[in-house]
């Protein structure tokens, strides 16, 4: 009893698993739909959960020791878990002590509860949400107490015009996202050595942090301190040296976690949009190590706190570079470790393709080349565009010889090796030349230039010489799966 090929769709009448042509469907749509998918659920899980409806809680703000515990029972009624009165001791200057709760940024805000001139102190620069809302709750408040109308003092007013208190935010977003996007666009500068794309990334990140600066300060959207550029310049090297040491250890899902660590993540908890007192308490976790809000807290506390609290932001920051920089190292290292393991078989040739394509992005915007199963076809399959045969110099068929395929420039594409019949069959190409190179131990390698045009299988055969220290028909061991 005889079967056929497996039926155009269902499952496979052999194994009773789905078939192979919905298998390779899935897979393909997998791989084309996943980062938008992972754009639409983020968006919809960071910055619809995260801003939707921003509330207070447990915002700290200082007020005299003794009319603490009247001050927050009565929050506690009126808008629960909103505000934590925090103690201070005012000896006898209530006005000086709650100033200097505010900027040394121990609190949020302060309140003098004194009948005659109720009083509340806010500080914009720490969030101009945090200050509406303050001054929303206390106005009732000092009514109650006393009948004095509430007088407000601002302490730490924002640049001249950063009317939102959202100037920094922006700025600092304008330094993540093109620091990420600058490692993807240099993947593909194939042309460049790794030591050439890192110096790219820090001569671009410094004049990023020059000219992010002063064309914020021309707009009036920050104050003159010039030292923020070099907190600025870390932010741009922090992030784009970790993302390029993530390229060889995330390969294909790079664009993914980098965009997840650094923007759907990063961005509601930075704090700078909305502050992070009033955010989800998820992104409130995060806030102390993500890069983005880091720098948002280190401008701020240079920029209108003198400098208060400035050690963990920059602590955090530093510790990115760091990580940026092991990531890179660590890559190298294993490189290396290949290029060793590599030249003890033999595979000398095909050493510098191994260590380009660690670190090349996959272009997501064609399809992924891939290979096509041999002998079989199913309706609907994919259906090839390049294909051959391999043979030795007496005719017979090799199998398991590696075909790589690169574009002329030298950024790879795809791998296969051949199957039992010494066949090869691609299909996904961008259409234009390609190099492919057919090689492998016991081999010497040959590369042929040929052209990929849509619709038409191009064909291209090999044969290969023996290596001349393991001349044809001379045993010499193999690696499992090739044959001589």
């Amino acid at each position: 009893m005889s079967s056929g090929p497996a039926p155009s769709g269902g499952a496979s009448p052999l194994s009773g698993g789905p078939s192979p042509r919905w298998t390779a469907t899935a897979k393909a749509l997998a791989s084309s739909l996943w980062f938008p998918a992972l754009f639409f659920f983020g968006f919809l899980f960071c910055y619809l959960l995260a801003f939707h409806n921003p509330t207070p809680q447990n915002i700290r703000v200082g007020a005299p020791a003794q009319a603490r515990a009247e001050l927050q029972a009565g929050l506690d009624h009126s808008v629960p878990g909103w505000f934590r009165i925090v103690p201070i001791e005012t000896g006898g200057d209530p006005d000086a002590a709650l100033r200097r709760a505010v900027l040394d940024r121990h609190v949020s805000g302060a309140y003098d509860p004194d009948p005659a001139r109720p009083t509340l102190y806010t500080a914009k620069a720490g969030g101009f949400e945090i200050v509406a809302e303050l001054q929303q709750v206390f106005t009732p408040i000092a009514e109650r107490s006393g009948g004095a109308r509430l007088t407000q003092v601002e302490l730490a007013p924002t640049a001249p015009n950063d009317g939102m208190g959202t100037s920094l935010f922006y700025l600092c977003l304008g330094l993540t996202i093109p620091s990420y996007i600058m490692v993807m666009m240099m993947l593909r500068a194939t042309a460049l050595g790794r030591s050439k794309k890192i110096v790219t990334f820090l001569v671009a990140g410094a004049l990023m942090s020059v000219l992010g600066f002063y064309i914020a300060y021309a707009m009036g959207a920050v104050v003159n301190k010039p030292i923020c550029i070099a907190y600025m310049f870390l932010l741009t090297a922090a992030v784009s040296l970790t993302c390029y040491g993530l390229v060889p250890f995330v390969r294909q899902f790079f664009p993914g976690v980098a965009i997840t660590l650094f923007v759907l993540l990063s961005m509601p908890a930075s704090g700078g949009a909305i502050p992070i007192q009033m955010v989800p308490p998820f992104f409130r976790a995060l806030h102390p190590y993500l890069p983005l809000g880091n720098l948002v807290d280190a401008l701020r506390s240079e920029m209108y706190f003198g400098g208060r609290e400035l050690f963990r932001p920059l602590l955090a920051l530093s510790v990115w570079l760091a990580s940026g920089v092991a990531l890179l190292v660590l890559g190298y290292l294993i490189e290396r470790h290949r290029v060793a393991v590599a030249r003890s078989g033999g595979d000398d040739e095909l050493t510098a393709l191994d260590l380009e394509a660690s670190v090349q992005d996959p272009a997501i915007e064609m399809p992924q080349p891939m290979p096509v199963t041999q002998h079989r076809h199913y309706i609907g399959a994919s259906e090839p565009m390049l294909g051959g045969r391999i043979q030795d110099t007496h005719s017979q068929p090799l199998r398991g010889v590696l075909i790589t395929v690169t574009t002329p420039d030298g950024r790879q594409l795809t791998r296969t090796r051949t199957d039992e019949h010494g066949e090869y069959k691609l299909t996904g190409l961008p259409e234009g030349y390609v190099n492919v190179i057919a090689g492998g131990p016991r081999r010497v390698p040959s590369i042929k230039r040929v052209y990929i045009q849509e619709g038409h299988v191009t064909h291209q055969d090999f044969a290969l010489r023996p290596r001349p220290q393991d001349p044809e028909g001379t045993p010499s061991p193999q690696p499992p799966g090739q044959s001589a």
